[in-house]
């Protein structure tokens, strides 16, 4: 149940003014102290925080994020110290600090990266459940990603919707009246666009987002596994060989060069009009709406979910953003206390706004926030943490497909088969290796 904000005083209570500006207007900084005041979570005397995040996609997500810490620190006393890395960096510089005991107090990554070392992670079940009986439900895959045994060693935070951005003009010219909802219908899709001289394409790279979504998707949408319930090694599998040669085929029909694509490559050849479709956030469709020069792409795109496979029902990966606090840290109660303010609805919900749907919370109560309705082209991403299933497959989603996922276990399986670099009896036994390392 919610106890301040019920659903309809959700939607009454959110505006369209800019989130900066909101999180600086002296009603919210009134609320804030407030809370602070009646927060369970006392920060200890002179704390400061130094947290890590994901480098930000959309300018007004990261303003609006900075413009909340403000008010926290006012509000609290505690001053928070933000650096932004890379995706990829995320992982090797959170694992370096477990392993040391010593780097930043708070880590906002990928995935399941808690689950790497989750004997580092603070308990915060307390956060988790205050938050959960507030706004939630939690979503399943939020509560899987959150949870190590009885306890949650992070919060999820939220998702960014790993969904298909297509140019509407394209798809019409390739003799499609609404996005391909088969993987059959994707690759004859695939191949119309490339004859049109307006391919798409996903990346092959070592992008921790845009690679490893796609890849389990498709893993998934033909039937193929990594591990079984038990977390045993199966990805060796008639299955997963569909899935590379259904992968191969797409490949071939894509934009030359995906291969060595990070995070950020499509989002520059989309917005340069060199591909047509591609999967990713809701970031460039952002980009192009608030560029003068790129309002005819923004016109002219939407967004689907990925097509059903084989295995008739969805499969998609979304990413999730996991907010860690490090046991190594000397203000538990600070980090505490912040976690909870980020996801209390004052704040929370002009964030999302500012973020304009690139950001999907993981509690059931930000539904009903009008971003996800005022502009129909974000709609679909409003769901992605109830669909999304996570990256542990049939498995855990402890420390070995935590291992996998941050290793590209499976992009690189697809890459060197789809590049021609090993056959796919081969690349599937290279990455049963990797796997059964890992999983050993």
């Amino acid at each position: 149940m919610i106890t301040d904000l019920t659903r309809r005083a959700l939607v009454k209570g959110a505006t369209a003014t800019a989130a900066a500006g909101a999180l600086a207007g002296p009603a919210l900084l009134a609320w804030a102290k407030a809370w602070a005041q009646s927060a369970p979570w006392k920060p200890e005397k002179n704390a400061q925080l130094a947290m890590l995040r994901w480098k930000y996609f959309v300018q007004a997500e990261d303003d609006a994020f900075v413009a909340l810490l403000d008010a926290f620190t006012k509000a609290t006393g505690v001053k928070v110290i933000v650096t932004r890395e890379s995706y990829e960096d995320v992982t090797p510089k959170a694992s370096v600090a477990a392993n040391t005991g010593a780097g930043p107090d708070l880590f906002w990554g990928l995935y399941s990266l808690p689950h790497l070392f989750p004997q580092k992670c603070i308990d915060v079940t307390d956060v988790a459940d205050y938050l959960g009986k507030k706004y939630g439900p939690w979503a399943p895959s939020a509560v899987t990603y959150g949870k190590s045994g009885n306890k949650w060693i992070d919060i999820p935070v939220c998702y960014t919707g790993s969904l298909i951005n297509y140019r509407i003009s394209t798809l019409k010219k390739a003799g499609f009246s609404k996005f391909p909802a088969t993987t059959d219908e994707f690759l004859e899709y695939a191949k119309a666009t490339k004859a049109n001289g307006t391919p798409g394409g996903l990346a092959l790279g070592h992008a921790s987002g845009d690679a490893n979504t796609w890849v389990y998707w498709c893993l998934w949408a033909f039937g193929g596994n990594m591990v079984d319930k038990n977390d045993k090694v199966i990805l060796n599998s008639p299955e997963t060989e569909k899935a590379l040669t259904w992968a191969k085929q797409l490949y071939d029909n894509m934009i030359p060069g995906v291969a060595s694509w990070n995070d950020a490559s499509n989002n520059k050849a989309f917005l340069a009009g060199e591909i047509h479709w591609t999967n990713n956030g809701i970031s460039i469709y952002a980009a192009a709406r608030h560029d003068p020069t790129k309002t005819d792409i923004a016109d002219d795109m939407d967004h689907a979910y990925f097509p059903i496979g084989p295995v008739g029902k969805p499969t998609e990966l979304h990413l999730m953003f996991p907010l860690l606090a490090m046991t190594h840290t000397k203000y538990p109660q600070a980090c505490k206390a912040l976690m909870a303010f980020m996801l209390e609805a004052n704040q929370f919900n002009p964030w999302i706004e500012a973020a304009a749907g690139y950001l999907t919370p993981g509690l059931a109560a930000y539904d009903a926030n009008p971003v996800w309705t005022s502009d129909p082209k974000r709609t679909p991403y409003r769901d992605v943490a109830k669909r999304s299933l996570t990256v542990g497959g049939l498995g855990s989603v402890g420390e070995k497909a935590a291992s996998a996922v941050s290793d590209f276990v499976l992009v690189d399986m697809f890459a060197s088969y789809c590049t021609g670099r090993e056959e796919a009896k081969n690349a599937i036994k290279i990455a049963e290796r990797q796997l059964q390392r890992i999983y050993r």
